[in-house]
């Protein structure tokens, strides 16, 4: 076991981005899918593999074709910006992509008010950007997160009791 004085004080990382890797049914359907979503081209394409180098926001976020069943353990995905006027104009530029979008305006979700909208990529994997608009309510706040569509759609109404921010349907905007 090392002591305090056996410890080296090292400089702090300087990290460059994160790095988000999926696995996907078929690659090149989410090439198409993600080239809408982040409005580039991937620096990077193989057989069964590409990656998306973002600026904004900084991320390496990579695609690897192979056997996929089921949704697994991933929640969702997002990016936060900073008003709403950005949520509408990432859902215009999505929604003349061709990406079908469904809007969550005002909602309570994840201890929050939060405006957003959310797409969903060919292997279910569900996106959203969203703004905050008042943080860190109580506990006992009222959660909304996917009640809208959770009406029309049964099942979802239980997934949305047990799952904060967890979007249970897709419609357009358009």
């Amino acid at each position: 076991m090392e002591s305090k004085s056996d410890l080296k004080v090292v400089a702090p990382v300087s990290a460059l981005k994160a790095h988000l890797a999926i696995n996907v049914r078929n690659v090149e359907q989410s090439i198409e899918f993600y080239r809408k979503l982040f409005g580039i081209e991937p620096s990077k394409v193989r057989t069964g593999y590409a990656k998306f180098d973002l600026q904004n926001p900084p991320l390496n976020f990579t695609l690897n074709e192979g056997l996929v069943s089921g949704r697994g353990a991933l929640s969702h995905l997002g990016i936060q910006v900073r008003s709403t006027q950005d949520v509408l104009t990432t859902r215009q530029k999505w929604s003349e992509a061709g990406l079908l979008t469904r809007d969550e305006m005002q909602t309570s979700c994840c201890y929050a008010v939060q405006d957003k909208t959310w797409v969903r990529d060919p292997d279910g994997n569900e996106w959203e950007v969203f703004v905050v608009l008042e943080d860190n309510l109580a506990e006992t706040a009222a959660s909304e997160c996917g009640d809208k569509q959770a009406e029309a759609i049964p099942q979802a109404r239980a997934e949305s009791a047990t799952s904060c921010c967890a979007p249970v349907g897709i419609t357009t905007n358009a």
